[in-house]
């Protein structure tokens, strides 16, 4: 958490999204990452004199798909305008956007706090053609600048929340929430590092009069309030936290010097050092009227029936939202398991419900798939789809483990030969002679023997040394060769000393 500070950071996120199409959003031209620099192109997407682009159906239904899953307001009619600047990464100097009547306004998206659930509400979410690359020289000796035109024109969906996040760490929940609903509908693969997502963080902070140093609200507010600053173009959801983390405490430093507030001074945009962990105000921002936006001539608007939306919605999965109070209010997980579980992605989650499903005990197959089958996954660098054994085999080994009370040391023991050899699990245990079951009595009789001969052990017990119970519990493991249940030997065992 953050630590305390005499002011509230307001924070509002523009989130650019690359869309999964394989073409780009006018023109037909290849959308894949790493191609070589300038292969990409055609005369569409590099502004040729004379051409006409022509709207990606795909991006646009995927655009939908992405502010239905987010519950915006879809509208009826929306059109395409141009956005005048100078790009030196577009060569047409201006970008196909959307202005005055976006596809999709409001919607929004929960997240999860240390204060409890979070509504962070948006403003609007639409489509737009990306710009291209530029690659600088960084080695400071002045070499030239070079340009890649292979991403102009690629479909990007804007998302603008409002400005409802007041910390770092509330923004980073917002991403990742953001990042998992998008890859789970299939709209974008969200990969920061190719640049298909990237975020721009709107931040500014409020200071209560008391902590102003005599400088009173503009009429109408309650509290002083800093100017705007956009950051750009950061590439990490810890760059995101470390960026508005710093830019907060610099305009109270800021504010401090020059009791400057919002109105009083036009919006800035920042970059972000990552290495010197700065951020660095570059330029007034602009107004929308500065861009000198029109509706875009050469493209006809859009219009959305109900049909048309009814048949993007039926294409909707079971949301990540909806899953988690499922697994809650239907499986009995805590909010913490059900969180963990449709954080890996539906998929995961898909294969824990079918183990559920065939073990009969949520809890347990939670707890192996959260621990055991995700620890696989990580050290193998694998997808829950190459995981080597099914829902059902992963299940017929819980089972196993409760009718034969195996202890949790040999069930990790059988499940490491499964994955090695693609045994059952029921041909594991019966090589290893786990399939012998010891009844109650049977293990009171052994206990009983591990207290007459450990009489210092006993002693300890009773003194409060708790880890001499090892050393009885241990004892008992060693007579059974370590196939007695380890709970229930800690459980007689307790019952046995009280009587001593």
């Amino acid at each position: 958490m953050s630590r305390p500070t005499p002011y509230t950071i307001v924070i509002g996120l523009e989130v650019h999204v690359q869309l999964l199409t394989r073409t780009k959003l006018f023109c037909g031209c290849s959308t894949q990452f790493g191609l070589p620099p300038n292969s990409a192109t055609c005369p569409v997407c590099i502004g040729m004199p004379g051409v006409l682009p022509v709207m990606n159906q795909a991006a646009f239904e995927l655009a939908l798909k992405a502010a239905l899953a987010l519950q915006c307001n879809i509208a009826s009619f929306t059109k395409w305008d141009r956005k005048n600047y100078y790009y030196p990464d577009l060569p047409k100097n201006y970008q196909i956007s959307q202005y005055d009547l976006p596809f999709s306004t409001g919607g929004g998206l929960e997240i999860t706090t240390p204060h409890g659930p979070k509504w962070i509400g948006l403003i609007r979410v639409h489509l737009e053609e990306d710009a291209g690359k530029l690659l600088h020289d960084e080695t400071g000796r002045g070499g030239d600048s070079l340009v890649d035109l292979n991403r102009a024109g690629t479909p990007l969906l804007e998302i603008v929340s409002k400005p409802d996040m007041n910390s770092p760490e509330e923004a980073k929940a917002y991403l990742e929430e953001l990042r998992l609903l998008l890859r789970e509908i299939g709209v974008s693969d969200c990969e920061m590092q190719e640049g298909s997502l990237r975020v721009d963080a709107n931040v500014n902070i409020r200071i209560p009069p008391e902590h102003a140093g005599g400088r009173k609200p503009l009429p109408g507010r309650q509290h002083v309030a800093t100017p705007i600053v956009e950051i750009k173009n950061l590439n990490s959801f810890r760059a995101v936290e470390r960026a508005i983390a710093y830019e907060a405490q610099r305009q109270f430093e800021e504010f401090q010097e020059t009791g400057k507030q919002m109105g009083e001074v036009s919006k800035a945009t920042a970059g972000w050092d990552d290495v010197q962990g700065v951020t660095i105000v570059q330029r007034r921002k602009e107004e929308a009227s500065d861009y000198r936006y029109f509706p875009e001539p050469d493209l006809v608007p859009v219009e959305v029936d109900q049909p048309w939306l009814d048949r993007i919605r039926a294409t909707l999965p079971e949301l990540p939202a909806a899953r988690r109070k499922r697994f809650e209010s239907q499986l009995g997980l805590s909010a913490y398991d059900a969180r963990v579980l449709v954080g890996q992605g539906l998929a995961f989650a898909d294969y824990f419900e079918a183990v559920a499903r065939g073990c009969g005990d949520a809890k347990a197959a939670s707890n192996w798939c959260s621990n055991q089958v995700l620890a696989v996954l990580n050290e193998r660098k694998i997808t829950i789809r190459e995981f080597p054994l099914s829902p059902e085999a992963l299940a017929d080994l819980i089972v196993r483990i409760r009718k034969h009370n195996i202890n949790a040391q040999r069930a990790r023991e059988v499940f490491g030969i499964m994955l090695q050899t693609g045994d059952t699990a029921d041909a594991i245990i019966k090589r290893l002679g786990l399939d012998v079951s010891f009844d109650t009595e049977q293990l009171r009789e052994l206990v009983r023997k591990s207290i007459a001969s450990n009489a210092k052990a006993v002693a300890d017990v009773k003194a409060g040394k708790q880890k001499a119970m090892d050393a009885l519990v241990g004892f008992v493991m060693r007579e059974t060769k370590g196939k007695a249940p380890t709970d229930e030997v800690r459980r007689l065992m307790d019952e046995e000393l009280a009587k001593v």
